[in-house]
């Protein structure tokens, strides 16, 4: 008996590990929305299912930010989201409209520190950020930088940075309410901002990890370490940067089994699919 049993648990391995991306063809590829930050490998999986070029992927998909896109998944307007943590708003929407949705952790990311790479600061501790975010520390001077205001950036409420920076960061902490003209709507805009000759060394904001490390670093911007850590892929997945969350897969949990939307979905779960997960620069969630 023991034999059969090892047997069967080898062959469900092997299937595991023969996993191949299910061909799509364009036509029929579903609606894949999510998060700004996962577009690589919303158009990676698309060339990998269905073999058309990295243009024809862009031109075809388009990411409706984290919040809006469980909306779009809830009205039927997506049947796949790549996707960090959403507002709870987002959960409670699908609550209220009677749909249930299935998620699956596919990879990690986490909160990173931008500030002007005029500014000498290296490294924060996690209460140091705290406090700043708070209103506790307001000037450079007070964390081993010069004599100048601290202009803290954030971002708005439903961005998923903004939902990871409370989960992750603040926790119970009440981040203080910043001006409209230091919240930005764009992840893209926070960077700027920061590097831009107007704010100099005084200025500092928050991204996630692979947005800035793989799609929108620019001169001007350094990332700080936390707690003597900088963060990295290999720091991220052993832990020993202080901050990480998984992003995932969602789906409606009506989504028939011969859909290609499910099959994406059940793909992404398999060694391969997290292989094409970290193929695409992301830390892939552990199998």
């Amino acid at each position: 008996m023991k034999k059969i049993i090892a047997l069967l648990l080898m062959l469900m391995c092997l299937n595991l590990a023969l996993a191949e991306c299910p061909k799509i063809a364009a036509e029929d590829y579903p609606t894949v929305d999510g998060s700004t930050a996962t577009l690589p490998l919303s158009y990676l999986l698309m060339e990998t299912a269905t073999g058309v070029d990295e243009a024809t992927a862009k031109l075809a998909i388009s990411h409706n930010k984290t919040t809006e896109s469980f909306y779009a998944l809830v009205n039927g307007e997506a049947d796949l989201l790549l996707v960090y943590e959403p507002s709870g708003d987002a959960w409670e929407f699908a609550e209220d409209q009677g749909v249930a949705l299935e998620k699956q952790a596919i990879g990690w990311d986490a909160p990173v520190f931008l500030i002007n790479d005029q500014n000498p600061v290296e490294s924060l501790t996690q209460q140091q950020i705290v406090d700043i975010y708070a209103g506790r520390i307001t000037n450079w001077s007070e964390v081993g930088g010069a004599d100048l205001p601290i202009v803290a950036y954030q971002r708005v409420e439903n961005s998923g940075s903004q939902v990871m920076m409370r989960a992750q960061v603040m926790k119970d902490t009440p981040m203080t309410d910043a001006p409209k003209a230091l919240r930005t709507s764009e992840m893209g805009e926070l960077v700027d901002a920061i590097a831009s000759y107007r704010n100099t060394a005084d200025a500092i904001g928050y991204s996630v990890y692979y947005y800035i490390d793989n799609m929108y670093m620019r001169q001007g911007i350094k990332l700080l370490a936390v707690d003597g850590v900088v963060p990295t892929n290999e720091a991220i997945a052993s832990g020993a940067y202080p901050y990480r969350q998984p992003f995932y897969a969602v789906i409606r949990a009506d989504a028939p089994a011969d859909s290609p939307a499910r099959q994406l979905y059940d793909f992404l779960a398999t060694p391969e699919g997290r292989k094409l997960v970290a193929d695409a620069g992301y830390v892939a969630a552990e199998d």
